[in-house]
């Protein structure tokens, strides 16, 4: 029997681990499990080279509690520890079994598997422990050892023959502060969250299974069963296939299998697959989004060699992926001791780089493949490829392949066909493109209809980032131009050399003027007289595309300077000097008359940009009804 001292800088190693190490006590199971699984494989490995002249079977993990002895067990059928090993690898801390032996079979290894590196995670058994034993027997042909220690620099290191079978069983004596984890319940959930998808079989406790009943059974016949494995996790996730070998189905499956709760198809998926100059493997659903901005659900989640780290991705998935759900698992991304932290590195850049353009290329797949069901899952998923576009140049360089800019009409375009069907006839005097858009089609169906009148194509553009995608693409392409189809009248909106015709002289203009603003007496209203065909409505509210635009951008977390205040509520009321109504108001001479066919006037116009509220309407509503009486 050997005692001894564990090898530590400091004699309370133990409660420093308890406290600092790691953000969360729970993660001491996945620790110990990734312990276990790269002990087996391990094995696997050394014996797929000849090193270990042992059968490999088909070894499984297994989880088991003792309520009664308050004891937690981690069992492993791997390559186990000789006596020399113990003492090598638990009593160093900090000395990683898994790195050193990557180290040494770095150029037949790079597949197995092994997570490496994490040399503290064996420790993380004392956070939840007051005792820990280790039962270890190797590959090799040397006795079973046993190795104990409470929680203090001190342990004992014995060979034992209570052991007779190959690999390690961890024996955590759990703590009174701890005794959560001696439930099935929280093993369960635990399991469940950091190794659903472990490369090795995990069996916690059994269950029953109905076995089938033969063809000539009679009706009554009983179906018998019996007690099997319970294995809790899948070790063949759908994101360690090769593509070729799965169906949509698959992929279908593996999404439920992610997020349970989720009823929902997602409308595809991206499987990413590199190994160069990083290792990366994953799967990105695009789920139903439409405007819906709510990414704290069914986040993405971040896998090492299949062990469950976080769903904090950012950093790694840039920012507009961060909609999207699915899998990432990279050896590669730099991690602290606890697994729980990113460190910011040149691998991490160049992985959401990557990222970032498996889906901008997978995007210009799918609408070359079938344009039509792209089309028709535009709605669902514009609001990632928006974003994208505002906030990585990369992604918008290429987005023109895969950006669609549906119409009022339910037609669309990608951006060359948008150039090539607007430059006839939305081509401005200065040789500017004028792009005319919509935000709500139904509130702004006057002003919609007034621009196809003149042979006008309206895009309907209704996300809330649009006023920042717009300002991407005024800044990115040269001479175009975006205005909402209600910033003001279509004619100023796309000014044509084209001669206007006024019906009245300058005194008459200067005089609807006055009529005008003396009955609106409204701050918020700038009167504009504009000399428009004698059919067009005689009142429009428009709101300036700038000040508009603004306001929208700073709704949305933008507006440069203008993020600092409230912008106030601007409108230009544009006057059809060559309607009949504005000769109307002229030859009024009754005062009061006169002030009421404005007011009433405005009011509709106001009705129609939906700004009339409250008391203004339910003015209006009882007007418009004595009108009906006379």
């Amino acid at each position: 029997m050997t005692k001894g001292n564990i090898n530590v800088s400091v004699e309370n190693i133990f409660p420093l681990i308890k406290k600092f190490l790691y953000s969360d006590h729970e993660i001491f199971l996945r620790e110990l499990i990734s312990n276990a699984t790269d002990a087996t494989l391990k094995l696997k490995h050394l014996t797929s080279i000849g090193e270990a002249k042992v059968e490999y079977g088909n070894p499984k993990l297994e989880v088991k509690i003792d309520k009664e002895q308050k004891t937690l067990r981690i069992i492993d059928q791997g390559i186990g520890m000789t006596a020399e090993e113990v003492e090598k690898y638990i009593n160093q801390v900090a000395f990683s079994g898994a790195e050193e032996f990557l180290e040494k079979y770095k150029d037949t290894a790079k597949d197995s598997g092994i997570i490496g590196h994490f040399g503290l995670g064996f420790y993380s058994a004392f956070m939840v422990a007051e005792k820990v034993e280790i039962l270890t027997k190797s590959y090799k042909d040397e006795p079973a050892v046993r190795w104990i220690c409470d929680g203090s620099p001190e342990f004992t290191l014995e060979e034992t023959t209570d052991k007779t079978d190959r690999g390690t069983e961890i024996i955590l004596h759990i703590a009174e502060d701890s005794l959560e984890f001696l439930e099935e319940a929280k093993i369960r959930e635990l399991l469940l969250k950091y190794n659903k998808f472990m490369p090795v079989p995990i069996k916690f406790g059994t269950k029953t299974h109905t076995l089938p009943l033969p063809e000539d059974a009679p009706e009554d016949a009983v179906a018998e069963t019996e007690e099997v494995d319970n294995i809790i996790n899948n070790p063949t996730p759908a994101w360690t296939v090769a593509p070729s070998d799965l169906t949509s189905e698959d992929y279908m499956t593996f999404y439920h299998e992610l997020y349970p709760m989720q009823f929902e198809e997602p409308l595809f998926n991206i499987h990413l697959n590199v190994d160069y100059p990083f290792n990366l493997t994953g799967i990105l659903f695009f789920p139903k989004l439409s405007n819906n901005l709510n990414i704290e659900k069914d986040k993405i989640q971040l896998y090492q060699n299949q062990v469950y780290v976080t769903d904090e991705v950012k950093g790694i998935v840039p920012d507009f992926l961060m909609l999207l759900r699915g899998v990432i698992d990279s050896p590669d991304i730099p991690l602290n001791v606890s697994r729980s932290y990113l460190q910011a590195d040149g691998a991490v850049k160049k992985i959401s780089s990557y990222i970032t353009k498996k889906v901008a290329d997978k995007m210009a797949s799918l609408i070359n493949e079938n344009r039509a069901d792209y089309e028709q899952k535009w709605n669902d998923i514009k609001i990632v490829i928006e974003y994208g576009i505002v906030t990585e140049e990369k992604f918008a360089e290429k987005a023109d392949k895969f950006t669609l800019y549906p119409t009022t009409d339910g037609k669309y375009f990608l951006w060359s066909e948008l150039e090539e069907k607007l430059k006839p006839t939305q081509t401005d005097k200065d040789g500017n493109l004028i792009i005319l858009y919509a935000s709500n089609a139904d509130e702004q169906h006057s002003y919609i209809q007034s621009a196809k009148d003149k042979g006008y194509e309206v895009l309907l553009l209704d996300s809330h980032i649009i006023p920042h995608v717009i300002q991407k693409l005024e800044t990115s392409k040269e001479k175009i131009s975006f205005a909402r189809v209600d910033a003001d009248h279509v004619n100023n909106l796309i000014k044509k050399d084209e001669p206007t015709i006024s019906k009245l002289n300058d005194t008459e203009k200067e005089s609807l003027k006055k009529n005008v603003e003396e009955a609106v007496k409204d701050s918020k209203f700038t009167v504009q007289l504009e000399d428009l065909d004698s059919n067009d409505a005689p009142f429009t509210i428009t709101q300036p595309e700038f000040i508009r635009r603004m306001k929208d951008m700073q709704a949305t977390g933008g507006g440069g300077m203008f993020g600092m205040g409230n912008l106030p509520e601007m409108y230009n009321l544009v006057v059809n000097s060559n309607s009949e109504f504005a000769n109307q108001i002229l030859k009024t001479e009754n005062a009061e008359e006169k002030e009421g066919l404005v007011k009433h006037a405005l009011d509709l116009a106001k009705l129609s940009q939906n700004l009339l509220k409250g008391k203004d309407l339910t003015d209006f509503i009882q007007r418009s009804y004595k009108q009906l009486e006379k």
